[in-house]
């Protein structure tokens, strides 16, 4: 059914469309792409005009089955790598590894989605449950303008699939942490440093004491992690600095300590009286709970894994998926990709003998439930 050799040549012509959530012209060729390979199986499409500076996103629904309940496959098709960035990690083969940007996460789970859709195409589904592919445009930087369309397509579905790349050797994700974003930003009083430093308030200085602060709400034990991952600020080296920002991502378990966090994190005050501080942002993605649904589904496809030679294994997870945004919704399993590693890197890759292994899984995954 399904061959690794032919199929690792179709995914590497996804790779490489480069397709920075930034560019959202360059997402959008890669989605034409993939929407005529669907138009070409009787699928119908639907494109959903990209907003706010980002790409469309693309809906593929199957001719076949009724509305209500459908399965739903979760897919983004936007990376974390630059348009150029073939040049210096260009896609190559190297023993049982195939390497290129965003080939791991993910568009080798969105290429099996849509392979596992051919052969479904293949079989007699009409009775069946209908199927929805939604291939989105902004995962990679929080799911901003395609949130609402996922937990619509989620609510009433009889289950979500995601195929978020697998885990630590084919491991798929039962439960992840919640995501909050904050840009802070502090505005302080510029001054000459030489002749008038001490007419100046320092916006950086002040920024550099709440850091450590932020910093500071980690705690591992309750899986809760806070990192300031970008700082801008200032003008020139003999300038008390005016203006910084700071770019802040907390990672929370569960509800009650997202609260809790955000609650103290939003309750920051500036030391210095004359510099303020204003906080954009909030929790971005809820976390990924275990719950029954998702326990009842994983043992659904425990099976169906061992028929395709692996045991399958959950795990939670501290990256935030579109999973996140279904779990309380519908039953899901997430990290229903290929398994690789490297990540937003610039090894990225996938292992090539899992290509088929996995496609096999989803398939026979997909089509059970399709037949429930």
């Amino acid at each position: 059914m399904f061959d690794a050799q032919a199929m690792l040549a179709e995914l590497r012509v996804w790779v490489e469309h480069e397709t920075p959530t930034s560019d959202p012209a360059a997402v959008n060729r890669l989605s034409r792409h993939i929407e005529g390979q669907f138009e070409a199986l009787g699928a119908a499409c639907r494109r959903i005009a990209g907003q706010d500076g980002y790409g469309d996103h693309l809906l593929v629904e199957s001719p076949w089955g009724s509305e209500a309940g459908a399965v739903v496959i979760l897919c983004h098709i936007d990376t974390v790598h630059p348009v150029g960035t073939l040049l210096e990690n260009p896609f190559r083969v190297d023993g049982d590894k195939a390497y290129g940007p965003g080939i791991y996460d993910m568009k080798g789970g969105a290429y099996l989605a849509c392979v596992g859709y051919r052969e479904l195409a293949k079989q007699a589904l009409g009775n069946q449950r209908k199927l929805k592919l939604l291939y989105t445009a902004d995962e990679e930087v929080g799911s901003p303008t395609s949130r609402a369309l996922i937990e619509d397509l989620a609510t009433g579905a009889h289950a979500v699939l995601v195929v978020e790349p697998a885990r630590e050797g084919g491991k798929v994700v039962v439960a992840r942490r919640g995501v909050a974003r904050y840009v802070a930003r502090f505005r302080g009083r510029p001054a000459h440093s030489g002749s008038k430093h001490q007419d100046g308030r320092s916006a950086i200085k002040e920024m550099a004491r709440q850091i450590l602060d932020w910093e500071a709400m980690t705690d591992y034990r309750r899986n809760l992690s806070v990192n300031v991952g970008i700082v801008e600020g200032g003008t020139a080296f003999n300038v008390v600095p005016e203006e910084a920002r700071a770019f802040v991502d907390i990672r929370v378990p569960n509800p009650e300590v997202a609260a809790e966090a955000i609650r103290r994190f939003e309750a920051s005050q500036a030391y210095d009286v004359d510099v303020t501080l204003t906080l954009e942002g909030g929790l971005n993605r809820p976390a990924m709970a275990p719950n029954a649904a998702t326990d009842a589904l994983f043992q659904r496809a425990a099976p169906i894994a061992r028929r395709h030679g692996f045991t399958l294994e959950g795990m939670a997870t501290g990256g935030g998926s579109d999973g996140n945004f279904t779990y309380d919704k519908a039953p899901t399993l997430d990290g229903l990709g290929i398994d690789g590693d490297g990540a937003h890197t610039k090894w990225e890759h996938i292992r090539i003998s899992s290509l088929v292994e996995r496609a096999g899984f989803l398939h026979d995954l997909t089509r059970d439930l399709l037949a429930d």
